[in-house]
C-alpha cells in the first residue's frame, strides 16, 4: 500500500543516487527491509528513521510529518454555488478517493468556515458564485491555510490565466470526470495519500 512516507523515502533515496541494496547496507538492515518501507507494508521506528533521515539528507521532520499524514484521513471539498454540481461532482470525487471525507458547500463563506476548523487536502472551487470570486476564496483559504491544494473547476477557459495567479495547484473545466481528477491529482503542490481507485 503506498503512502506519503514510502513516496518520500523512495524519492529521496532516487535523488541520492543509492540503490535499496546500498541504502539497507548503510542502515545496517536487509535490502527487503527498505522495500517493505518503500511499499509502505511496513514502517521503521523513531530510531531508524533519525538514520535514514541523515543518511538520505533529508530533514527528520519531513519523514516524521509524512507517517503523521498516512494515518489521517484526507478531507476533500468542492465549492460551487449550483447544487446540481455538487449532486453529480462529489459521486464522481469519492469514486476516485474512496478513503476521502468530501464536503460540498454552495455558499463559499460556509466553506471558509469549514476549513477555517478542518485541515483540508484538497479544495475545488467554481470560480464564477454569484457575488463571490472563486478566486477570492482561494486565495482567503491559502492565506490561512498555505497548504491546502486548489484545484479550479469551471465553465470559462479565460479565466486560466487569472487562476494561475492565486497559488491554486490546477485548472479543470466542467463537467468534472473521473479521468481530469485523476489527472490533476497527480499534480498536486501537496500530495496526499489518497487511496485512489485506479479503475
Amino acid at each position: 500500500m503506498d503512502s506519503l512516507f514510502s513516496h518520500i523515502l523512495k524519492q529521496a533515496r532516487i535523488n541520492k543516487g543509492l540503490s535499496q541494496e546500498v541504502l539497507a547496507d548503510e542502515l545496517f538492515v536487509t535490502k527487503a527491509a527498505v522495500a517493505h518501507w518503500e511499499k509502505g507494508i511496513r514502517r521503521p521506528d523513531i530510531a531508524m528513521i533519525i538514520k535514514i533521515a541523515k543518511c538520505l539528507d533529508i530533514d527528520v521532520a519531513i519523514l516524521v510529518n509524512a507517517i503523521d499524514s498516512d494515518n489521517e484521513v484526507p478531507n476533500v471539498i468542492i465549492v460551487d454555488d449550483e447544487k446540481i454540481i455538487l449532486n453529480g461532482g462529489i459521486p464522481i470525487i469519492k469514486s476516485v478517493l474512496p478513503d476521502a471525507n468530501v464536503e460540498g458547500f454552495t455558499k463559499p463563506s460556509d466553506a471558509i468556515e469549514y476549513a477555517k476548523s478542518n485541515k483540508v487536502d484538497l479544495a475545488l472551487l467554481d470560480i464564477e458564485m454569484g457575488m463571490t470570486s472563486g478566486l477570492d476564496v482561494c486565495r482567503e483559504l491559502l492565506e490561512f491555510s498555505p497548504k491546502t491544494n486548489v484545484i479550479f473547476l469551471t465553465a470559462y477557459m479565460e479565466y486560466s490565466f487569472d487562476a494561475w495567479s492565486t497559488g491554486a495547484s490546477g485548472y479543470m473545466l466542467k463537467p468534472l470526470t473521473a479521468a481530469s481528477l485523476r489527472e490533476q491529482l497527480n499534480k498536486l503542490r501537496y500530495p496526499f495519500i489518497t487511496g485512489e481507485v485506479t479503475e
